[in-house]
């Protein structure tokens, strides 16, 4: 009964000392360390083709495009996105955790070169990292 009795003769007491108490817990909250979940990298692949001479919406329509088909039907993949710039086409394609990185990389490989021939004759050699 004493803190409600101070509660009530007290209320700016009372809630200074509630401000005071959600603080220490917010500052609390933001210094805890979680030991319970790894530090997971996801499996990511990157292929970068260079078109020298072209403008990006030649190199997504010539480039992106054609690429992109082909890598969509790899298995295990959870998105894929590509970056279009002039001469440059960046696709990034992560793929879900229970895939082995170098198995996907393989595959990515492998499709790549599956559709080398329909790329245009001056681009680079795609870069697969």
């Amino acid at each position: 009964m004493i803190i409600s009795d101070v509660s009530i003769r007290r209320p700016v007491f009372a809630t200074v000392m509630s401000l005071v108490l959600a603080l220490i817990g917010l500052v609390s909250y933001q210094r805890l360390t979680v030991r319970e979940y790894p530090n997971i990298d996801p499996p990511v692949v990157t292929v970068n083709t260079t078109y020298k001479g072209a403008g990006a919406a030649i190199v997504e329509s010539q480039v992106t495009q054609v690429l992109e088909d082909s890598l969509s039907g790899i298995e295990g993949i959870d998105f894929i996105t590509s970056i279009n710039r002039q001469e440059n086409s960046q696709i990034s394609i992560r793929f879900k955790l229970t895939r082995e990185p170098d198995s996907a990389a393989a595959d990515v490989r492998d499709r790549v070169g599956r559709v080398r021939g329909r790329l245009p004759d001056e681009t680079e050699e795609p870069v697969i990292q």
